[in-house]
């Protein structure tokens, strides 16, 4: 599952990226760092506007003694998950798309597990497929959608975010559901795959 991305340009590059699908996009300023984790505020496209929101729903817990917790950001739904009920009717009506400029795995043994980074060759961005609701406790808040790893990814991961290309991008937004859904599927094209030795747990 992602649970760390990177998102390097501004706003107004957003929008010029996603101009085949809107002309005029609203941009509403914020604050999204670019190194983006569970819990954090990210940049979406959603409603034609340029926004920031949360990514992650939140999950209610509670605690031994019967306590409320601190909720935790689910930030990821898995594509045989969709039509489950804490993800249904927002994958139907609420569907996004995250831009982002890389994403990151944790590869390596247990304890020492560093950052591996994937990106598409050419292109500064990309688009990920996404969906959001608004909530309580966050705000507008959204969620990545993820399928099976495909050729890249094995060896590091079983899965992966789905990746659209542009002519992806208003079919998945569009009002067919099911024919959204049946986009998310593992990406078939290339890759590049960046190596590190930074220690994954590691924040800046």
């Amino acid at each position: 599952m992602c649970n760390l991305y990177r998102m390097t340009k501004s706003r107004d590059e957003v929008a010029h990226f996603f101009d085949s699908i809107a002309q005029e996009l609203k941009i509403i300023p914020g604050n999204a760092p670019e190194e983006v984790y569970p819990g954090y505020p990210g940049v979406v496209l959603a409603d034609n506007a340029i926004q920031q929101m949360n990514w992650g729903f939140p999950l209610s817990l509670r605690g031994v003694k019967g306590q409320m917790l601190k909720p935790k950001p689910v930030n990821n739904a898995r594509t045989d998950k969709l039509r489950t009920p804490f993800w249904s009717a927002s994958f139907r009506d609420r569907r996004c798309l995250i831009p982002m400029s890389e994403f990151a795995e944790a590869e390596g043994p247990k304890g020492a597990k560093t950052r591996t980074w994937f990106a598409l060759p050419g292109t500064e961005l990309f688009a990920v497929a996404g969906f959001w609701r608004q909530t309580e406790e966050w705000g507008p808040a959204y969620t990545m959608v993820m399928t099976d790893a495909n050729k890249h990814l094995e060896g590091v991961h079983t899965r992966m975010p789905v990746i659209l290309s542009p002519e992806e991008w208003p079919l998945y937004l569009g009002e067919d559901a099911r024919l959204a859904y049946e986009l998310c599927r593992p990406y078939p094209g290339d890759m590049t795959i960046r190596r590190t030795d930074r220690p994954w747990g590691q924040r800046r």
